[in-house]
């Protein structure tokens, strides 16, 4: 087995699209990436291909991968259809290293490309409800319900979560936050501070669906989502699409214009069905993450963390390691995350601010990691970035992710 290489990437801001399509989204993306690796696309030998919604919207089903390359003269190479909800890119180019890593072929695709925004809004809301379990649906509602009634948690009677108008995932991320802030002390306050922040480093990414800056002031005072979360605190609807290009060590040799960047470690796992203080999913997959990279929590120089909601990214800075576990409301207000402080976390803006198309979300988060190891990020840079780490978490069974994926990439 060798080293893996990413040696293309591509990207297209994230944004809503009203006039583009899954499918030429994902030919812009990877013409972007084989560009980017100087390569023509007959050189590629396996793709995989991640999108959640476009069965749903627009009833194509089952060959989504074939469809969208063949028609860009794509064809002949097996091509892996990938549906792992939010962690669906990630997980694409966690099989196309796997199968570089085999020896099985030499250069491979992973692209995702999704699109999510529709004239109805409520379709495109509650589609989102599909990556849980559906035939256990009310028995999950009830669930949260019972667990939100044991939290020591005072809600604010002009912040009680509406009825309607959201992603019943931001009911799983409040209930979450409820339990931090009952068993740690966390606050929203702090949730702001990380939104703040991360609406700092939107500012500074052209690729960003968002890129107005925010105060905390701002975003406690935006629209209550439910408690404690805010509009501004949640990823936003949109479209887009990502991919990169991974080869072998040896095919390397032969490309003399490849800005390399080396894939330490691909870890791909499932949820169990643990209770709020068992060992979450994020905690063991960063233990095999880091023993794969033979680095700690420590060595990382910056990470993209899936924050679809601003309590997402406290979660995962403490199941990373960054910091002690109910810490990491302190840790956020303190700088640590910020562009210039110890450990940068979502330079792009993260899903809060860069956007959430899921089917695309977690290539982004390796864009913005190879951006910033090769350093091109400008205004944004994370000054001698040499590691970091991507998470990527995808739908909900029980208290945590279904699936997530992490991957810890090394400057060349």
């Amino acid at each position: 087995m060798s080293n893996v290489y990413i040696v293309g990437l591509g990207m297209i801001r994230f944004n809503k699209y009203p006039d583009r399509t899954v499918r030429d989204m994902a030919h812009e993306v990877t013409n972007l990436a084989l560009e980017d690796a100087g390569l023509d696309k007959a050189a590629l030998q396996a793709a995989f291909f991640s999108n959640t919604f476009w069965g749903m919207f627009s009833n194509q089903h089952s060959i989504r991968g074939q469809v969208a390359l063949r028609s860009m003269g794509i064809d002949a190479i097996p091509v892996t259809n990938v549906e792992n909800a939010c962690a669906g890119a990630s997980t694409a180019l966690h099989l196309a290293y796997t199968g570089v890593r085999a020896g099985m072929v030499d250069v491979a695709l992973a692209v995702g490309s999704e699109k999510i925004t529709d004239p109805d809004k409520m379709k495109s809301l509650t589609a989102y409800a599909t990556c849980m379990d559906v035939e256990n649906f009310e028995r999950h509602i009830n669930m949260m319900m019972e667990l939100n009634k044991t939290f020591k948690v005072a809600i604010p009677p002009d912040q009680a979560p509406p009825g309607d108008g959201r992603s019943i995932f931001m009911d799983a991320y409040a209930m979450g936050a409820k339990w931090h802030m009952s068993r740690f002390g966390s606050t929203q306050q702090q949730l702001a501070a990380i939104c703040a922040k991360n609406h700092w480093h939107g500012s500074l990414n052209p690729m960003a669906q968002y890129q107005q800056d925010m105060t905390v002031a701002d975003v406690l005072a935006d629209k209550s989502i439910a408690y404690p979360l805010t509009r501004a605190m949640c990823a936003p609807v949109g479209d887009g699409a990502a991919a990169a290009i991974v080869c072998s060590e040896a095919y390397l040799k032969k490309l003399a214009a490849a800005r390399p960047i080396r894939i330490l470690a691909s870890v791909l796992g499932s949820g169990t069905d643990r209770d709020l203080d068992g060992e979450d999913i994020g905690e063991r997959l960063a233990k095999k993450a880091y023993e794969a990279a033979a680095v700690g929590p420590q060595d990382i120089d910056l990470a993209e963390l899936h924050d679809a909601t601003s309590y997402g990214e406290l979660h995962q800075t403490e199941a990373m390691g960054f910091c002690p576990m109910g810490e990491g409301g302190p840790w956020a207000e303190s700088g640590a995350t910020k562009l210039g402080g110890k450990q940068p976390v979502n330079t792009s803006g993260g899903l809060e601010c860069r956007g959430h198309p899921i089917g695309a979300s977690g290539l982004a988060q390796i864009y913005e990691l190879g951006v910033q190891l090769r350093g091109d990020a400008g205004p944004r840079q994370v000054e001698g970035a040499r590691l970091g780490l991507a998470e990527n978490g995808g739908g909900n069974i029980g208290v945590e992710e279904a699936a997530m994926c992490i991957h810890i990439l090394e400057k060349v």
